[in-house]
């Protein structure tokens, strides 16, 4: 069976489609490149961002549970105050009460 004109000319155009093909997929792939780049600048930049997120959100941390510490401090202060004031006035009502004043102060 010999090739006829119709046959060769088929498969130049199957060859040309393929070579239209292939060049298509070259371009598909280097916008694939260049997307795949794009994204990771983005991560990149993205990662950075969260990493200085996270170090601020630390050190935040930090801070508050040093100034929780100090309201505690603060707090514990004022109770043990507190108790010593109730102590003082009961002494000085039954003090009042020993000398003869009304322990209310009327």
């Amino acid at each position: 069976m010999e090739p006829t004109d119709l046959t060769i000319e088929i498969l130049k155009g199957i060859r040309d489609e393929i070579r239209q093909t292939n060049q298509r997929l070259d371009q598909t792939n280097e916008h694939l490149d260049q997307t795949n780049e794009r994204l990771d600048q983005r991560f990149d930049l993205l990662s950075r961002r969260l990493v200085e997120s996270e170090t601020r959100t630390a050190t935040a941390l930090v801070d508050l549970a040093g100034a929780v510490r100090e309201v505690k401090q603060l707090l514990s202060d004022r109770l043990d105050l507190r108790d010593r004031v109730d102590r003082c006035e009961s002494e000085i009502s039954r003090l009042k009460e020993h000398v003869g004043l009304d322990p209310t102060g009327s």
